[in-house]
This record gives C-alpha cells, structure tokens and sequence, in this order.
C-alpha cells in the first residue's frame, strides 16, 4: 500500500494484490482457478476506483496485470512487491541503467528505494549503489546492497564530492538530487515537484515485469522488505494508513485480509 490522496468519494482503496484465482474469463490464456499469484491494479485502479481497488475480499484483474506468485513467497511477502518494485524497475530502465553505472538513492529505506538498490545492485549491475536514510536504518541499506549508507541526519549528499551517474529520488528532493548528478546523467522521481533536467513518470503496471524478476525473488537475491509492524489484519486498515502517514515505516506496510 502507499499513501495517496483521498478523495471525498467511497472507493475500493489499495494497488497491490496477492492471492489465488477463484474464476477466469473465457478468454484468460495464461492463468486458471487456484493458481497463486499478484499484480498492481495501479492503472485499472486510478481509472475506476469505486471497481478495482485491492484492499477487499475479491478483486477483478485484467490478465496482463498478473504473474504467478514465486513459490518460496509467502501471500504477505508478495503482495508487498508489485508497485513497488515495477516502480523501482521501471524507473531504472527510463535511466538506460546499466552494469558499471553508479546510482545514489533518495530514501534507500522506503518501498520502492529498498527495491532500487537491490535491482540496481543485483540485477542491473551497479558498479556503486549510494542511498539515504535514517540513522536506524543505515545497517538496513547495506544489507540490501548498498556500498555507501548516508545518514541525511547529519550529512547533506548534494554536498558530496562524488557525483552518479544516476539519482533516483523517492522522497521528492529533486532541487537537491539535480546537485548530486553526474554531467549528462540523469534524474528520475516518482515525487514532484520535478525540477529540470530531473524526469517524472508514471508507471506501466504490466505482469511481465515481475515475471522477468522471478527468477532474482525465487534465489533470494531479491527479496521482500516488510515493515516490523506488518501485516495489519483487514479490521485495523484505517491504522494501517495512519501509520504510513507518519513516515516511519520501513519497506512496505501490508494489510491482509485473510484471517
């Protein structure tokens, strides 16, 4: 789940989903009843929020929005990838990131930057992986893959003699990611305001993207960041939400509703 505004209308709240198909149309080619599985509904979602929200018993899903659960994930567990790390991947892949590139990430500790760092470590093959947090959480990005933990508490990254060769900002801090970029590198957030020459897009939920990752979920190269205080039961959603407002949380915050 992520934080989002709140419109003064009755919606079906909630992106991400995991769990097992309980009927298909005629038409579904690649998923049949009872098979495990999770998806980002972020696309139908924002079209049709009364309709397609996840945080329910039952949701309807486009096919091409889902991939088969990886095996060794429990439902928690995938359920807390799908937005997060189509997100991470997708932003990486706008940047043309590749093996040898360095990258500095905003907000190493969040959802999504958890995932930056171990898809631009393990997958993509970062040569240098940077990232911020809190000073609770440094230990956290290391052991994600990050070679350089910087604590924003007491040090100003902008100011850093190095520059990468790409920044990727999840905390809205372009006016100061811009500063930490190499000539001709490039800036990416997924939090606005944008600031030249930084880019902003939206991501294209697709089923394919967490295929092509599974095999990086099943060896554990990639894994799951759950906060501590997850999963909140299906009866405690609204403090579910009120905790990610304080911005504390670590990783994702999951609600299950299955008891």
């Amino acid at each position: 789940m992520r934080k989002e505004y709140n419109p003064a209308i009755s919606i079906v709240a909630g992106y991400d989903v995991a769990g097992v198909v309980v009927k298909v149309g005629s038409q579904v080619k690649n998923f049949k009843e009872g098979d495990e599985v999770y998806g980002d509904l972020n696309e139908k979602a924002l079209d049709h929020p009364k309709s397609y929200g996840t945080l329910a018993e039952y949701t309807a899903v486009e096919e091409r929005l889902l991939a088969l659960k990886p095996k060794n994930l429990s439902f928690v567990e995938a359920a807390s990838l799908p937005l997060a790390i189509e997100t991470a991947y997708e932003g990486l892949e706008r940047t043309e990131f590749s093996a040898g590139k360095s990258i500095l990430v905003l907000g190493g500790a969040g959802g999504v930057g958890t995932h930056i760092i171990q898809l631009a470590k393990h997958v993509f093959g970062a040569s240098k992986v940077a990232a911020t947090s809190s000073t609770g959480k440094l230990e956290l990005l290391k052991s994600l893959g990050a070679d350089l933990a910087i604590d924003y508490t007491k040090e100003n990254f902008e100011d850093l003699p190095e520059k990468f060769d790409v920044v990727y900002d999840a905390v809205g801090q372009t006016d100061k990611a811009v500063k930490a970029v190499k000539k001709d590198g490039h800036v990416v957030t997924i939090v606005g305001p944008v600031i030249p020459p930084a880019t902003m897009f939206v991501l294209t939920s697709k089923g394919s993207i967490l295929e092509k990752l599974k095999p990086y979920l099943e060896s554990g190269k990639v894994k799951p960041v759950i906060d501590p205080k997850s999963p909140f039961p299906f009866s405690k959603t609204v403090e579910a939400f009120s905790y990610l407002n304080t911005n504390r949380a670590t990783g994702k915050v999951v609600v299950y509703p299955i008891p």
